[in-house]
């Protein structure tokens, strides 16, 4: 894997962005440019070229990686060591970067089984909004009092600093994994998606794309095929595929011109929207909606269940192509989402407006 260290490089643009009065608009791999709100800043600042594996002991579990690293190769690398990154994140074709991956905090099909992001980050090192280079948290797990600044990051969009390091816990691949499929309409599916979220059993993804229901079972290879036999569904083969396609939302259902929306909400509540077509996810806690409803319609009714909305992509909706990404915060929330940005970028130079048009 390629090696190459540009941290006093990138803090000296930082620093000249600083006494410049100019902002970044941070890139690594650019494979999710379509996400977050459209950033106005005044220089590029190119995190690819910073990649390499610092530190890495598979019998720890746990690796640092620096975060410019392309995100398939660390997986490649993982999984020789029959390991993997927990939270699943989309690798979008192999564009994807560590440091762009934490940074929007998006999590694939395991996530419901093995956490998010937030919960794999042990440490990051990052550059601030004063030139400085400090460190949070590490590379073991501690019980510490107070919040764990390195947190903050995951699905900060790169408002917070320039991520130069990043370190995860990990976790053993499983030794079996099998898919089986069945034929029911939504309703039956969310039903089911239901269930299985009261008792997980041995289950690692679950889907429905308005047609299938998916359900993948992983662990030893005598448990996996007790779970199926007991099951009355259809094995599906090469299942590996259809799984990397959804993480990578390269699935069908994904191909539209029309708005995508990530619902997240309790598997419990219903589906409530009565225009737009639906696909299921993590045990139906994440509902993408392809629909071309205005957004405030979308986000008053979600939010009413206790939900929140992500404009995902926008695609031709004109409607919806300047409305903000994410779920619009109260004040009181919003003031706090203020000052933590201000504490670490004072400035506001990183990826202005990107997270909220606002900040």
């Amino acid at each position: 894997m390629h090696d190459n260290d540009i941290s006093e490089a990138l803090q000296s643009r930082v620093l000249n962005a600083l006494e410049s009065a100019q902002t970044l608009k941070i890139v690594g791999g650019d494979s999710k440019a379509f996400y977050g709100n459209p950033v106005d800043a005044n220089q590029t600042l190119e995190l690819s070229p910073h990649q390499g594996i610092i530190a890495y002991e598979p019998t720890e579990l746990v690796v640092t990686v620096r975060a410019g690293t392309p995100l398939v190769a660390l997986e490649n690398l993982l999984a020789e060591n029959g390991q993997m990154i927990p939270f699943d994140p989309p690798n979008f074709n192999g564009q994807a970067t560590i440091g762009g991956a934490v940074a929007s905090g998006l999590s694939g099909p395991r996530r419901p089984y093995t956490g998010s992001a937030r919960d794999a980050l042990l440490g990051v090192k990052i550059i601030n909004g004063q030139g400085q280079i400090p460190q949070f948290g590490g590379q073991v797990m501690k019980n510490v009092a107070g919040y764990d600044l390195s947190r903050l990051m995951s699905g900060a969009m790169g408002t917070l600093g320039v991520l130069l390091e990043v370190s995860f816990k990990l976790r053993p691949l499983p030794a079996c994994e099998k898919t089986l499929r069945w034929k029911m309409d939504r309703g039956s599916a969310l039903q089911q998606l239901r269930l299985w979220h009261r008792d997980p059993s041995n289950f690692s993804a679950s889907a429905y794309d308005g047609k299938h229901l998916y359900l993948r079972i992983s662990g030893d290879e005598q448990s996996v095929d007790k779970t199926i036999r007991s099951m009355d569904g259809m094995q599906l083969s090469q299942h590996e595929d259809f799984w990397r396609e959804l993480k990578n939302h390269q699935h069908p259902w994904f191909k539209t011109e029309q708005s995508i929306w990530r619902i997240s909400t309790k598997p419990s509540v219903p589906l409530s929207l009565p225009d737009g077509d639906y696909l299921l996810e993590w045990a139906g806690g994440i509902r993408w909606l392809k629909t071309d409803l205005r957004a405030e319609i979308i986000r008053e009714t979600v939010a009413k269940q206790g939900g929140h909305a992500t404009l995902f992509s926008a695609g031709s909706n004109e409607n919806t192509a300047k409305d903000e990404r994410f779920q619009p915060l109260n004040s009181a929330l919003f003031q706090l989402h203020k000052n933590v940005k201000h504490s670490l970028d004072p400035k506001g130079i990183f990826n202005p407006g990107r997270l909220y048009q606002e900040l």
